[in-house]
């Protein structure tokens, strides 16, 4: 029978859930801790479980579903070039990939991109060209290049991921990460940022213009313009990790475009494929990115012609959409209505866009609260004991995000009660 996953015990929200759950823990590796429902549909902004209960979905998969679940025009593109072609490997040309290319060049206004599969790849790629291009282009000398991280970060949990944390979760167990050069410095610190970049042999900054896992923590304002400046005078590689941030989650393109501020490097990913499959990319200007050649990095998934079609109809429904711009729209709605609510049990609401979070005052309760709005037809995340998350899909209309709230609402009432 269902007992204890992680040290807590699990009820299923879902009616018949429980066997979903325990053939999942059976044979699964226990590498998360989902809340218990059992999903099998989704649709625009909601997603059903297996007894037909409707939610809204306000985790949109970690910002990968900005477009909405199963967007038409994305499935289409899906199925189609399935039928077609799927994959050629890089070892051949294909009939999509430089139309592709192309368009992500012109949309975010770099000259070259490399395109690869999961977020975590495509800032793995990015320390392997920014190392490169330190000792090819700056002149590092070989093997001491630096790379400086953020406190708090969160790019995945591959042994480079793992390197560059501060999280015992994720680093504990997992040395030596001996040779990795990475140094660690707190977000949204100025003065600790210049020392760390005025090192000669620091060749990239690699950051979150707005940190999601660790709570949506939102920078001071002037914060990425300082970046770029420092960046700039002490000639290293400013690399915006724009994952889940970008494609319109905070109301702009690019979370940069707050500021004004141009990377010498983005990341990209999650929403590039509408949550269809994994799609990434890492975008540069030709100084940057002609440091890769023939055999120096690859991906028989990456470019391939199904994600070029998918890529390509994932952009087109942003634009045509006008899905940006309702994320700001409906976003500054949202934090606007949370805010009232600020008070005994919330302490902040904090975010930009569609990219939310509020912070619970007793330190904890997080969990309870989602199960809570589960229960009610809302699902969220916790991104620690006491902040959750709120990145609902950016098709979301101000109607629905009304009703959304009521749920919010209601939930936080009925926790504080019991």
């Amino acid at each position: 029978m269902l007992s204890k996953v992680l040290g807590r015990r699990i009820v299923s929200i879902t009616k018949g859930g429980e066997v979903f759950i325990e053939r999942e823990l059976k044979y699964g590796t226990h590498n998360y801790h989902p809340l218990p429902v059992v999903l099998e549909k989704g649709q625009g902004v909601h997603v059903w479980d297996v007894a037909g209960k409707k939610y809204f979905d306000f985790l949109a998969a970690y910002s990968a579903v900005n477009q909405g679940h199963c967007h038409p025009k994305i499935t289409q593109a899906l199925v189609e070039q399935s039928q077609k072609l799927a994959l050629t490997s890089r070892a051949f040309h294909n009939n999509l990939l430089g139309d592709t290319e192309e368009l992500l060049c012109k949309t975010f206004g770099y000259d070259k991109v490399l395109m690869m599969n999961a977020g975590t790849e495509a800032v793995e790629a990015a320390v392997k060209i920014s190392r490169r291009w330190g000792y090819e282009v700056k002149g590092i000398p070989p093997n001491q290049a630096k790379t400086v991280f953020c406190s708090s970060n969160f790019w995945g949990r591959s042994i480079a991921a793992c390197a560059s944390s501060d999280d015992p979760e994720r680093y504990k167990n997992f040395g030596p990460f001996g040779g990795m050069n990475f140094q660690i410095i707190p977000y949204d610190d100025l003065d600790a940022l210049e020392p760390a970049l005025s090192s000669k042999n620091t060749a990239a900054f690699i950051f979150e213009p707005i940190q999601g896992e660790a709570g949506v923590v939102v920078p001071q304002a002037g914060y990425l313009k300082k970046v770029r400046e420092l960046c700039s005078k002490y000639n290293v590689l400013m690399v915006a990790d724009e994952i889940q941030t970008g494609i319109g989650r905070t109301g702009k393109m690019l979370a940069c475009d707050w500021e004004g501020v141009r990377p010498d490097i983005i990341t990209l990913g999650k929403s590039l494929s509408g949550g269809m499959m994994p799609i990434s990319a890492v975008l540069g200007d030709n100084e940057v990115m002609d440091v890769l050649i023939p055999g120096s990095h690859g991906s028989t998934f990456g470019g391939n012609p199904l994600a070029c079609k998918v890529t390509q109809a994932a952009l087109e429904v942003v634009k045509e959409e006008n899905l940006i711009e309702n994320a700001e729209k409906v976003g500054e709605f949202f934090r606007k209505e949370m805010k009232k609510q600020v008070g005994q049990f919330i302490s902040e609401v904090r975010g930009r866009g569609l990219m939310n979070a509020f912070v619970i005052r007793s330190g904890q309760g997080a969990w309870d609260l989602c199960v809570k709005m589960a229960k009610n037809g809302l699902l969220a995340k916790p991104t620690h004991e006491n902040i959750i998350r709120f990145t609902p899909p950016l098709i979301i209309t101000k109607e629905q995000m009304k009703e959304a709230l009521e749920i919010i609402k209601k939930s936080v009432i009925e926790v504080q009660n019991e």
